[in-house]
């Protein structure tokens, strides 16, 4: 997974990211700041043109901090390319898929990645409680198939899971792994397990919160203080704003489904209400909180 850049300088990954969305771009603004030269691929209208925006953004935010400077931001904006053609692929060496957290639409992606991809790439999800398993078997290279979740937001978060499927092979763990200490993050092995471990243990979190306020026992603004007032930068109402009700929906009815709906694991009604509603944090300007 390591190659020399045309001049002799420094080893670059080539990278294929599948998904322009919050995860998707965070994950692209990572890799071109640590070298990987990437493609940034999605259809859906005004997806890449929002990317890149956000990640100019992002560049500009690193210089104003003095964390890079104008030549190495150049250098990141160069190694960055947008497509919507999945043929674009076809030098990766890894591609990590960051689509919404639906099976069945993530096994589609990854049959025409198997198809688009050359046969030695390795294929990643950035999924946060999907069958990496499920995702390899529809693969011919399910040796070559893990996941490599990052959190929200990825340029800041430092922790990222990397999934052992069942035919997972140690040299794909050690690949992924790698990738993500190069990209200065702290890589964590974990087993396929519904919602690995971080969001298995955030369940509670989000769900106990969502019952307090649906009994009315307190409203979104006192959890929040509370919560920060033991040490958490982010109360669960803050944070769900930040990830995304819609995603942390979709994640608590995956985990729901996976664990035979065990009653601790139930959706609130209160969260499909906000979905519903269009209320989905601060991508949309309103959440828990409003976002000027």
């Amino acid at each position: 997974m390591r190659i020399e850049s045309k001049n002799g300088g420094e080893a670059m990954e080539r990278v294929g990211i599948v998904g322009a969305g919050t995860m998707g771009r965070g994950i692209a603004y990572v890799a071109i700041t640590h070298g990987a030269q990437v493609t940034l691929y999605d259809v859906a209208p005004g997806a890449l043109e929002s990317a890149a925006a956000q990640i100019e953004a992002w560049l500009r935010e690193a210089m104003g901090k003095g964390r890079l400077d104008e030549a190495e931001a150049q250098r990141a904006r160069e190694r960055l390319r947008l497509s919507t053609a999945l043929e674009d692929f076809a030098q990766a060496e890894v591609i990590i898929e960051a689509a919404p957290e639906d099976l069945a639409l993530k096994q589609e992606i990854f049959r025409q990645l198997d198809r688009a991809c050359p046969p030695d790439a390795i294929l990643a999800s950035n999924t946060s409680s999907l069958s990496i398993t499920a995702l390899g078997a529809v693969t011919r290279r399910p040796e070559r198939v893990g996941g490599m979740h990052f959190f929200n937001p990825a340029p800041v978060m430092r922790l990222v899971e990397i999934v052992r499927g069942l035919a997972t092979s140690e040299e794909t763990l050690r690949a992924l792994s790698d990738l993500a200490r190069r990209w200065g993050k702290t890589p964590v092995l974990v087993k396929d397990t519904p919602g690995f471990i971080v969001n298995r243990v955030a369940r509670p979190f989000y769900l106990e919160a969502l019952r307090l306020v649906g009994e009315s026992v307190a409203d979104p603004p006192t959890v929040d203080r509370l919560v920060r007032a033991l040490g958490f930068r982010m109360g669960p109402f803050e944070l769900m704003d930040l990830i995304g009700l819609d995603v942390n929906l979709a994640v608590s009815e995956s985990l729901y489904r996976a664990f035979f709906e065990e009653p601790r694991f139930r959706p609130h009604p209160l969260q499909r209400q906000m979905v519903q509603a269009g209320r989905l944090g601060r991508k949309t300007g309103r959440g828990w909180y409003e976002y000027p």
